[in-house]
């Protein structure tokens, strides 16, 4: 049976050059809240500098980086906490809805509408030629934005909170996602980008 196929499993957006995929609540032991709250007062945040077009710039969030391995984007090398127990649980949530094996994991913090992350890939060699990258929300809900690099294709998509997002196959190759700015008073978030770093 296709993982897609599976009752309470992520539905199937779909969308050229790529897999996209979505379930509106991963079942976690703890509620949201609980989730939210815990990330957000026991992860060591970090306001991480990063180079664009030739240029250093402070990043507009906070990030945190663990698992098993160090990575580098944008100049910037991350070397990894160890995993804790509440990582480690939700880890093993999002592989079995998944049905991938991750490593590492990225938490990513919006203070407020004024935090963003720029259009990109997560394209870099150690995550291979067609990565799986499982983004998970807590938290505020923000608009994730894809548009393909070679055509005016784009998606809007909201992600709310407890919302598990699925990217792989060849996505990454052809097409780039973000967060915009917004104006408008936004609650905090709290994102988790797990993946497999080779």
């Amino acid at each position: 049976m296709d993982l897609f196929d599976t009752p309470g499993a992520l539905t199937p957006i779909p969308i050229d050059d790529g897999e996209l995929a979505l379930l509106s609540r991963l079942p976690l032991p703890l509620s949201n809240a609980e989730v939210f709250e815990r990330l957000l007062h026991e992860t060591p945040w970090r306001e991480e500098s990063v180079i664009v077009f030739g240029k250093r710039h402070l990043q507009p969030r906070l990030t945190a980086w663990y698992g098993d391995a160090s990575y580098t984007y944008s100049g910037l090398r991350l070397e990894p906490l160890p995993w804790t127990p509440l990582l480690m649980e939700i880890r093993a949530a999002v592989e079995a809805a998944c049905g991938e094996a991750f490593n590492s994991v990225l938490l990513n913090r919006y203070r407020n509408g004024r935090d963003s992350m720029g259009m990109h890939s997560d394209n870099e060699p150690e995550l291979g030629e067609e990565p799986a990258i499982a983004s998970l929300s807590f938290g505020a809900t923000r608009t994730f934005i894809l548009k393909h690099k070679n055509n005016r294709q784009s998606l809007r998509l909201p992600l709310e909170d407890g919302s598990l997002l699925l990217m792989r196959g060849q996505l990454q190759r052809y097409w780039l996602h973000g967060i915009n700015k917004s104006a408008l008073p936004l609650g905090e978030r709290i994102n988790l980008t797990f993946r497999y770093v080779v």
